[in-house]
């Protein structure tokens, strides 16, 4: 019988975090077992307090990074499948049932269609774009679900990407032939994007996927998001 790890990497998220579990307690369909593990990376705002809280929730420590914390995540789970979901991501009703169901019918890795909480133009195209099985339109937002097998095989997240490890460890699934994109939508914020600005956001991932076509380090990656997105 299959069993669904939900695995939530964390770092001071006191103000989605209670919003978030009430969302998974409320979609969840309960008739597959699961566990929702939130693994934290150092919060001091009380979100570690808040989870210990919740009996229903298995809070794992790690280092920050959220390719180590997933790793972490991974690595505590006890389900054949994991779910990796960002804290403002959002998933559609009755997604454990849809995971299985992809998984029971040979698909070992996929994410979700994925909207934003947001009306700008730019967006609204850009989340169009996810219901389109291609690499160039995936991300971390749409959230993962990989088979623990699978994630093995291909030895995780590659722990040398601060940032783009979404990204890393879905091109190598695709590498494999192994994803589908599940046609329901999940909802995610746009916070980072009110803080950058739309375009502004939206032209600098778009040159840290170039740069990483050219073959820029994690590293080198890594400075250019720190330099120029908030």
């Amino acid at each position: 019988m299959n069993k669904l790890s939900i695995i939530i990497p964390v770092l001071n998220e006191i103000s989605t975090i209670a919003t978030t579990i009430a969302h998974l307690e409320k979609v969840l369909s309960k008739k597959i077992a699961y566990e929702i593990i939130i693994v934290d990376g150092g919060s001091i705002d009380g979100t570690i307090e808040k989870i210990k809280a919740n009996d229903a929730l298995k809070l794992v420590l790690s280092k920050k990074g959220r390719a180590k914390q997933m790793n972490t995540g991974a690595n505590s789970a006890s389900g054949d499948i994991l779910y990796f979901l960002h804290c403002d991501s959002f998933p559609p009703q009755d997604f454990d049932l849809a995971i299985i169901s992809q998984v029971s019918q040979g698909n070992k890795a996929g994410c979700f269609r994925m909207e934003f909480n947001d009306n700008h133009p730019v967006l609204r195209l850009s989340q169009w774009f996810t219901r389109i099985n291609h690499i160039a339109f995936r991300g971390g937002d749409q959230s993962l679900f990989v088979t623990t097998q699978l994630f093995q095989d291909i030895k995780g997240f590659n722990e040398e990407y601060v940032i783009y490890e979404d990204n890393d460890i879905i091109s190598r699934l695709y590498a494999k032939k192994q994803f589908v994109v599940i046609p329901l939508t999940l909802f995610t914020s746009s916070r980072r994007y009110r803080q950058n600005g739309v375009w502004r956001l939206q032209y600098h991932f778009a040159m840290i996927h170039f740069k990483r076509k050219l073959g820029h380090s994690p590293e080198q990656l890594l400075n250019y998001y720190k330099q120029n997105i908030l």
